[in-house]
């Protein structure tokens, strides 16, 4: 589904881009060499027809009408209108004589042709007569107009004899050229429509060609982007796709080692921290038996020295809580935390834990008898140590703890009575070593219990959200999945 999505995603992009433009470049080109190819053609067939009839018909009027009498009879126009259209088939003739006794007629051809299909523009223009100049040594002139009676193309021309009352006119039909000039423009429309699926068939080689090292690209930087830092490109030719290849590749190679280096470095610096830490419990564990003892003769010490002795007791509980933190700590840094799930009666849990850290004055507790979770015990009484501590410390008693099942989750809210957290601290709270007041570095925490107590949530597949409380004071809120082994087990199916 997925890489069908992003198939889709390629091809209305760029792909599709390609072939629009493409397809709108040939297409402007094969129109407009099209349309420039119909427009000279056109010109060219009417041209040469409409030269060659008019040509032939102007010969025809000096060799034959110009050789009738001054005052020809009907019969001898006619005989001269069929010898003129029978001499050079194709167009039909019509004579007409203004005589003593009145107009006379005479046409022939393949066209029943009358006066009557002669535009009055031209026949206006064939009777003009005009003056000689030496530039003009004619008072008659030939004159011809394209028409289209009843949806079909003819060509029109007329001249009058000069000195003489005979008048011509020619009807020539122009439907053979206007089929020719259609085959032309269907022929043209198919090239067309090849030359657009040409581009269509380049634009796509193209597309291939240019968007192939693209599309690998992309896939590269996204396998780079999913932590395969191994990912590197075959590189081949010298074009601009190949310099970008390069690049990446360098890129890639150059972040590898970074990254490289910063695991590296974390490795070490987790190793110092454990190595610290375990170190450190040795002596420390010798000082917390010192310290108990003096803890125990406090009260027959001089009373200069009590205080001291008290101060050692206090510090060396803090470091030995320190410490043992920052062996927890290392241990999910390094994902060798473990769970050991066991079947827990929430209520009982959550009473243990505020009885066994004498707080049973300062929590009122909501739960009902019966909750029962499987999780990890001594997990779930650390985040549970951590988060009515931080609330008692912090934001003062009385505590309201209360449990509760929304389905599948087992929800702990712990909300202190205290003036809450400011805005600004809200995103910070589980962040390690963060306190709220710069100005107040040293205090009773490290620092580090409510991280503790989200990483142990997030191993069970939970979570710990902070925020304020409707009625004012610190809201801390725990889910846990009610059955932690089917979340894990499905997980690992998963």
């Amino acid at each position: 589904m997925i890489p069908a999505l992003l198939a889709g995603r390629r091809w209305t992009s760029l792909r599709l881009r390609l072939l629009i433009v493409f397809a709108l470049v040939a297409l402007t080109a094969a129109v407009s060499a099209s349309g420039i190819a119909y427009w000279l053609n056109r010109e060219a067939v009417l041209t040469r027809t409409q030269d060659a009839a008019l040509g032939d018909f102007r010969q025809e009027m000096q060799n034959r009408a110009a050789a009738l009498p001054a005052d020809p009879t009907a019969q001898e126009i006619q005989r001269t209108a069929e010898l003129m259209a029978g001499s050079s088939p194709g167009y039909s003739v019509l004579l007409v004589q203004e005589g003593k006794d009145g107009q006379v007629s005479g046409s022939a051809g393949p066209d029943a042709f009358g006066l009557g299909d002669v535009p009055k523009s031209l026949r206006d223009a064939v009777d003009d007569r005009q003056k000689t100049t030496a530039a003009n040594d004619s008072e008659y002139h030939m004159y011809w107009q394209r028409t289209k009676p009843g949806g079909n193309p003819y060509l029109v021309g007329g001249t009058r004899i000069v000195g003489g009352g005979l008048t011509g006119y020619m009807y020539k039909s122009l439907a053979q050229e206007r089929d020719d000039l259609n085959a032309l423009a269907w022929s043209l429309t198919i090239a067309t429509g090849l030359a657009l699926l040409g581009s269509a068939l380049l634009a796509q080689a193209a597309a291939r060609t240019v968007l192939k090292p693209v599309q690998r690209l992309g896939d590269a930087a996204r396998r780079l982007g999913e932590g395969e830092l191994d990912t590197r490109l075959d590189v081949s030719g010298t074009d601009e796709l190949a310099d970008l290849s390069h690049t990446f590749n360098k890129t890639a190679a150059a972040l590898e080692k970074k990254v490289a280096d910063m695991s590296a470095r974390e490795e070490s610096s987790r190793r110092f921290v454990a190595d610290m830490s375990h170190e450190l419990r040795t002596p420390l564990t010798a000082l917390t038996a010192v310290a108990e003892v003096l803890e125990e003769e406090v009260d027959d010490l001089d009373p200069m020295i009590a205080p001291a002795v008290a101060l050692v007791v206090s510090e060396t509980r803090r470091l030995n809580d320190l410490v043992e933190n920052l062996m927890e700590v290392t241990r999910f840094d390094a994902g060798t935390a473990r769970l050991v799930l066991d079947d827990v009666d929430v209520a009982d849990q959550v009473t243990a834990c505020i009885d066994a850290r004498a707080w049973l004055d300062a929590v009122e507790l909501d739960a009902e008898r019966g909750i029962v979770a499987r999780l990890d015990p001594r997990r779930l009484d650390v985040i549970l140590a951590n988060l009515i501590g931080n609330a008692l410390k912090h934001g003062g008693s009385p505590v309201r703890v209360k449990v509760v099942v929304e389905g599948e989750w087992l929800v702990i809210a712990v909300q202190d009575n205290g003036p809450g957290i400011p805005q600004d601290v809200l995103p910070h709270v589980f962040d390690r070593f963060y306190k709220a007041s710069a100005s107040r570095p040293k205090s009773d925490g490290s620092g580090l219990g409510l991280s503790i107590a989200v990483e142990n949530a997030h191993i069970h597949g939970g979570d710990i959200t902070a925020a304020n409380g409707p009625g004012g004071g610190a809201l801390f809120t725990l889910r846990l999945p009610v059955d932690v082994g089917k979340v894990i087990a499905g997980d690992q199916d998963a």
